[in-house]
């Protein structure tokens, strides 16, 4: 058996996998964060349950395993009793989650340009000190040091720019809001591309196309469904209609970490970063892409499938 990768943050521990039982049909919904998990997610249930009015909001149909701000019994029980088909969001790379051939593995990519935007924003509506609250009672918050939380910060809050720089050159193995993460994160994924049970989709292609794919993602999880009711299905999954249900369907909303539900989907376009990136932020973003990125992953990652010279779904 391959040793795992173990990935750890203030947020989530990969170690949580460990001895995790998978039962044939499982989904693992396996993407960095800001890349279009919480999309995915509600994809996968509506198809999975054939129908709008879901049973339970998405984050009790789809636990993050390896998120800290619930106990791991808590969360291993409610997977442990669910009699639907299993379907389990991470932030972890494929690397750090063990690999069964009866699973199948869904990752979702983004311009990271454009994860960086939606970061800051997801960052500036979370309610540090009520995250906090939730880790302390799931999991306590002896490790914190440990992750480098609570050293100094600097004397004056840094800029916009100035945290756009350090989500580019960050090199914190314990960030995962970061270029280096986000880019490590889907190139697991894109190395295993060609395993039958692996499949890639991109934030680009679900807005250009969001009933093509998700009659393709239907067709990767076996799930016969006429084209007409797809299209009906596919209707409850728009980026509107997921603001709308926000409670629902946003992650954690039963903890109250967010300032707002419904500002968890925030703008739900691509190209938010040419809004915000400098020609100099491009030019020290480019030298890093090209030292963390294969040529071939950065082009899928800028264009998407749909946009993809070579792409095998045009």
């Amino acid at each position: 058996m391959t040793e795992l990768t173990r990935y750890r943050s203030v947020v989530a521990d990969s170690a949580r996998w460990e001895g995790f039982r998978f039962r044939s049909g499982d989904i693992v919904i396996s993407t960095p964060p800001k890349c279009g998990t919480t999309w995915m997610q509600r994809l996968v249930a509506l198809l999975i349950f054939d129908t709008v009015e879901l049973p339970a909001p998405v984050a009790k149909l789809s636990p993050w395993l390896d998120m800290q701000l619930a106990p791991l019994d808590d969360v291993l029980s409610l997977l442990g009793a669910q009699q639907h088909r299993r379907f389990i969001k991470t932030h972890t790379p494929l690397d750090g989650v063990p690999y069964d051939e009866r699973v199948t593995y869904i990752c979702v990519g983004r311009d990271p340009r454009d994860v960086a935007v939606s970061g800051a924003h997801h960052m500036s509506n979370l309610d540090i000190d009520r995250f906090l609250e939730a880790r302390a009672a799931a999991v306590g918050l002896e490790d914190l040091a440990e992750l480098g939380v609570g050293k100094p910060g600097p004397a004056t809050p840094p800029t916009p720019g100035e945290e756009l720089r350090t989500w580019i050159e960050d090199d914190s193995d314990l960030s995962v809001m970061s270029l280096r993460f986000t880019v490590r994160h889907l190139s697991t994924c894109w190395e295993r591309r060609a395993l039958p049970n692996v499949a890639l989709f991109h934030y680009d292609d679900l807005l250009t196309d969001l009933l093509g794919q998700m009659g393709r993602l239907a067709r990767q999880l076996d799930i016969d469904l006429p084209e007409e009711r797809i299209a009906a299905l596919a209707d409850a999954a728009t980026f509107e209609a997921m603001k709308s249900r926000a409670t629902d369907v946003a992650p954690n909303t039963d903890i109250n970490i967010w300032r707002d539900n419904a500002s968890f989907f925030n703008r739900g376009t691509s190209g938010q970063w040419r809004e915000v990136f400098t020609d100099d932020d491009l030019r020290v973003y480019e030298r890093r892409m090209s030292e963390l990125a294969a040529a071939d992953l950065a082009e899928w990652l800028h264009t998407g499938w749909l946009r993809a010279p070579t792409s095998p779904y045009r």
